[in-house]
């Protein structure tokens, strides 16, 4: 499922993606509201911290059948060290990461699973992190408000084309003309739009006319 939101979070805006089913957030778009111009080496800084790489094993040992744990134990006893570095893309590739996701490009960047990415929020800001999850939260209320407008519209589609079907067998003579059949069609459609969405079709164009 491709499908891309984007918030406003103390300014700063963040792209949320779907990958599986799962909701990813930009942890780039993160880091860009503590350093604007250099946001991957925020997230480098990150994944070098021994918390940070204990999180993400234990996440994808939860999560990911396909992790390798072999070269994340090796990966750990580096940490700490003064010449350890670790990149989004070399964590991926090493330890067959799907909390992660990485790509370049104008439209790239380092994403995260929800999960991990509310912990780099509030490793970057404390504050940071409650404005995300709760603008992040208000995106999954309108979600499921229009989710529940796109099932009640596919119901009435449904449901129209049954009783529509209906009138033609049982209530409409063969020789009324074409306008006679619509002024029978019309109070059978509106019942079901009444009893789906509380008015008439007429009643919702007058309150959306401009």
């Amino acid at each position: 499922m491709a499908k891309n939101n984007t918030i406003t979070v103390l300014n700063t805006e963040v792209k949320i993606k779907v990958i599986d089913q799962n909701d990813f957030i930009c942890i780039t778009d993160i880091a860009k509201s503590r350093n604007p111009k250099h946001p991957d080496d925020l997230i480098r800084n990150w994944l070098r911290n021994r918390n940070t790489l204990e999180l993400l094993g234990i996440w994808e040992q939860l999560h990911n059948p396909d992790f390798n744990p072999v070269e994340f134990d090796g990966i750990k006893k580096q940490a700490g060290l003064n010449s350890f570095t670790l990149t989004p893309k070399q964590w991926i590739s090493l330890t067959r990461s799907i909390g992660l996701d990485s790509k370049t490009g104008r439209y790239g960047g380092t994403y995260a699973h929800k999960d991990i990415a509310f912990e780099f929020a509030s490793w970057v800001s404390v504050e940071f992190k409650l404005y995300l999850i709760k603008e992040f939260q208000r995106l999954k209320e309108e979600e499921q408000k229009q989710l529940g407008w796109d099932v009640k519209r596919q119901l009435t589609k449904i449901n129209y084309r049954i009783h529509t079907d209906a009138i033609k067998e049982n209530l409409i003579p063969p020789e009324l003309t074409r306008q006679q059949v619509n002024f029978i069609y019309a109070p059978e459609a509106d019942i079901l739009n009444m009893a789906l969405f509380g008015k008439t079709a007429r009643e919702w164009r007058d309150e959306h006319s401009a």
